[in-house]
């Protein structure tokens, strides 16, 4: 009691204190999640020009997409088509909206009927489309509350029709959107001109060319001032999206020299009986083993990760490891325990026989409801597809042609070869097909059941005999042990522990571990070797993890990572260390080019050619839309120049991709104007309409304000 007046006394102070607890541990929430602080919401994927994309409703489009894939796509792909259809519709939408652009009744009206005139549902007595019967079945599908009603071959309901409605008046408006500009797409007569003689007019030039490579790399100081200033002058190229350096070291859980030996050892133990105590009877029993089990399907079965196969197989049926030993082994005797990819096999043979490689065959199909390929016109049921085909083998039997009745076989196209098909035993045909075709001797015939239905067939010949064995073969699947995988655990937490204190690359080193690198984008997934790593991502570009830090990640079917986040680069310009890699070469050649220009004297190429100790070069028939400049190489520069001058004319030099170039103009070679330029016109007109939709929507959504939170809230 005395306790509790205590705390009643204080009830004030303790209040005060869970208080001040709860208001530390919310503000505490809040700045690890700064999103609450910006308000940033976590359900928002993206905002496109003002428009969210909720999170529940994306995820929801993107497992739809992912069923509809049949599992051919990861999340992140699915996600990336998704988000990009989504980013699609907001961006026209918005645009649509803006111009005003907005489909009305009776456009609606027309579209429904271009799209819905074929349907009977929508016609009258002459096959008319008739707009009544559309509004009466409009109607009655939204009385229906939900419930579907039929249209064609499908079951519709009142929202799915809506919603298709809805699609057909978004194609219709952007379909008139995307014609609008294509309308104010043209070419002038003037550019239909310039077109033509872009690859009719010619000149002829002399040259000098002052290579780069004349000046040695060596003589030229590229500071990393210089290099920024690069970067800053072509911002395109140097401009990066931000990404996370990581290396890790893997740790593989596959068996051990050790594992394999306990499975090549359990292997050979099956050959011999053993003796097992039974609980039950209170006997000790023989267990027949390998060597005397008198149900050897049963026996595989039991004891092998592979299920027995009950068929002669050729040469290259085998394992490529023992094809040539089984082939030569007498009927009883084993091979293996071996190794053929993830598996020891122990291999007995059971049976040998010469057998054909092709075989020519005639058949009768009498196909049945269900069966593949079976069309409309079948109706037989199997039961009743295989009382005709005994009666067609009945009438054979009895003496009956097999060619007199061929009109009754569905195999039209076999037909036409008086119902032979030949083919070698590597064919796609139905298995129980070949499998009567092979293991049967020439002039048998019966009745064999397929996928396709019931066929009566007859071997007709069977070729090019060769040994073929059936194998019974006990495989069991190499992987590791409980022992082995704990060993590869206490590898890693070992390798993670040293790692707090000690250098990653050198403990890695010393434990005779490959450290590998990788950079990531922060919507990237894939490790090579390793597929699909989102959460190592995710770590990566983590606001709380910070350079230096390390991670375990446990990977499917693999084993483990530790990984180590070795560098941050945010959005923007990328290091000049990065950038030097491509900048490099082109501000040494701009200074080069700089210093050439500054040793050129000389007005006149034999000058030039003199003082610099270059030759004069020729190239003719040059054209303005052929920038290869013969004995140089590409120079669009050059040749663009020297499009420039006059007959006769001779050029300042020219910076140009190889070198500096002085060029003398030696002929022009003008083309005759045509008459009439409307074919040029056309063409341009075509390429550029074409391209109008892609460039379009390009334009449109570099010029949309978005802020993608992809990878904060689905990623």
């Amino acid at each position: 009691m005395a306790v509790l007046n205590k705390i009643r006394q204080r009830s004030l102070v303790l209040i005060l204190v869970i208080a001040l607890a709860l208001f530390a541990f919310v503000i505490g929430d809040l700045f690890k999640n700064s999103d609450a602080l910006t308000g940033s919401s976590q359900d928002v994927v993206a905002t496109i020009n003002g428009t969210d994309i909720n999170r529940a409703e994306f995820q929801q489009k993107v497992k739809n997409y992912q069923e509809r894939a049949g599992g051919r796509q990861t999340s992140t792909q699915a996600m990336n088509v998704i988000y990009n259809q989504e980013l699609r519709n907001i961006v026209l939408k918005s645009e649509f909206e803006e111009l005003g652009l907005s489909v009305e009744k009776d456009e609606m009206r027309d579209l429904l009927k271009n799209s819905f005139s074929s349907y009977p549902e929508f016609q009258d007595e002459n096959g008319n489309f008739d707009v009544n019967r559309l509004n009466a079945f409009i109607s009655n599908l939204r009385d229906l509350n939900g419930q579907t009603a039929p249209l064609g071959n499908f079951m519709v309901n009142y929202d799915s029709w809506t919603n298709n409605e809805q699609t057909i008046a978004a194609n219709a408006i952007q379909q008139t959107y995307y014609n609008m500009i294509k309308a104010g797409v043209s070419t002038t007569i003037a550019e239909a001109e310039e077109e033509y003689f872009g690859d009719a007019k010619t000149i002829d030039v002399r040259y000098v060319q002052v290579p780069y490579t004349t000046i040695a790399d060596s003589l030229i100081d590229v500071s990393k001032s210089d290099i920024q200033a690069y970067m800053n002058k072509h911002k395109d190229t140097y401009e990066t999206d931000a990404t996370r350096e990581v290396v890790y070291v893997e740790f593989k859980e596959e068996a051990s020299k050790a594992d394999e030996d306990k499975i090549k050892a359990d292997l050979l133990a099956l050959k011999a009986d053993k003796t097992e105590y039974n609980e039950s009877s209170k006997n000790t029993e023989t267990i027949p083993g390998f060597d005397s089990a008198s149900d050897i399907e049963e026996f595989v079965n039991s004891n092998s990760d592979i299920k027995y196969n009950d068929s002669f197989l050729r040469a290259d049926q085998l394992p490529a490891v023992a094809k040539d030993t089984l082939l030569k082994l007498n009927v009883g005797d084993y091979y293996g325990p071996y190794k053929d990819g993830e598996y020891y096999k122990l291999s007995k043979v059971i049976a040998k026989k010469q057998m054909p490689d092709s075989v020519k065959v005639r058949h009768i199909l009498i196909p049945n409801v269900g069966g593949t390929r079976a069309d409309a016109s079948v109706t037989k049921t199997p039961e009743e597809a295989k009382k005709t085909a005994d009666s067609i083998l009945a009438k054979i039997n009895s003496g009956t042609k097999f060619m007199d009745l061929l009109e009754l076989s569905s195999d039209k196209v076999s037909n036409e070869q008086d119902g032979e098909i030949e083919f070698d035993y590597k064919a796609g045909m139905a298995p129980e097909f070949k499998a009567y075709a092979f293991d049967n001797k020439v002039g048998d015939v019966d009745v064999v059941q397929t996928s396709f239905g019931y066929h009566v067939i007859e071997i007709l010949e069977q070729k090019s005999f060769n040994q073929t064995v059936k194998v019974a073969t006990i495989a069991d699947k190499i992987e590791p042990s409980d022992q082995t995988l704990q060993d590869v655990f206490n590898k890693m937490s070992k390798f993670e522990i040293a790692s707090k204190d000690g250098d990653f690359n050198a403990l890695a080193k010393e434990r005779e571990l490959t450290v590998k690198p990788i950079t990531f984008n922060e919507l990237d997934e894939n490790i090579p070797g390793l597929g699909s790593q989102r959460e190592v991502v995710r770590w990566a570009f983590d606001d709380d993890t910070d350079t230096g830090e390390f991670k375990n990640f446990a990977i499917s079917n693999f084993g483990f990572i530790v990984a180590k986040l070795v560098e941050k680069k945010e959005k923007g310009l990328m290091s000049t260390e990065d950038a030097s890699i491509t900048a490099l070469p082109e501000i040494r050649k701009e200074k080069k080019a700089k210093m050439i220009r500054e040793k050129i004297t000389g007005t006149t190429l034999a000058d030039i050619s003199k003082n610099q100790g270059q030759s004069i070069k020729t190239a003719a028939a040059i054209t303005i839309k052929n920038t290869t400049l013969s004995g140089a190489g590409v120079e669009p520069k050059v040749v663009g120049a020297a499009f420039g001058l006059a007959q006769g004319e001779t050029s300042k030099p020219i910076d140009g991709e190889k070198g500096v170039y002085v060029v003398e103009v030696t002929k022009v070679n003008e083309a005759t104007k045509l008459d009439n330029y409307t074919a040029i016109m056309n063409r341009l007109n075509t390429e550029r309409r074409n391209k109008v939709q892609t460039k379009v929507f390009t334009a449109l959504e570099n010029a949309a304000e978005i802020e993608d939170n992809r990878a904060k809230t689905v990623y």
